[in-house]
C-alpha cells in the first residue's frame, strides 16, 4: 500500500508519503513517513501482488482512492475489502 499527497489536485505533482506492506491481520498501522498534514492523497493498494502472495490471482490488479483529509488532528481508518474480483472501502472510525 501507498501513500501520496496531491499537490494541485493531483494535476501538478504526487509527494510520496509512505509505502507499507500489511500485516498477518491484513493491516497497516503506521503508513506516514512523516507528519499528517490536511490536504488530498491518494491511497494506492497493489490488489495483484496481495493475491500473488496468497497463490491466487485476481481481476482487480490495483485499487486507487482520493482522499480529501480536512482535519489532520484526528486518525484515519480507510479498510478495503478485496476479493479477486471486488472490492469496496468506506471511512472506518
Amino acid at each position: 500500500m501507498s501513500l501520496w499527497r496531491l499537490e494541485g489536485g493531483g494535476t501538478q505533482r504526487a509527494d510520496p508519503q509512505g509505502t507499507r506492506e500489511t500485516d498477518a491481520d491484513g493491516r497497516v498501522r503506521d503508513l506516514l513517513d512523516g507528519p499528517l498534514v490536511a490536504g488530498v492523497y491518494r491511497l494506492t493498494f497493489d490488489v495483484t501482488a496481495y493475491f500473488k502472495k496468497k497463490g491466487q490471482t485476481a481481476f482487480l490488479g490495483r485499487v486507487t482512492l482520493d482522499l480529501d483529509v480536512a482535519d489532520a488532528t484526528r486518525g484515519y481508518h480507510v479498510p478495503l475489502l478485496v476479493s479477486p474480483f471486488s472490492c469496496a472501502s468506506y471511512r472506518g472510525s
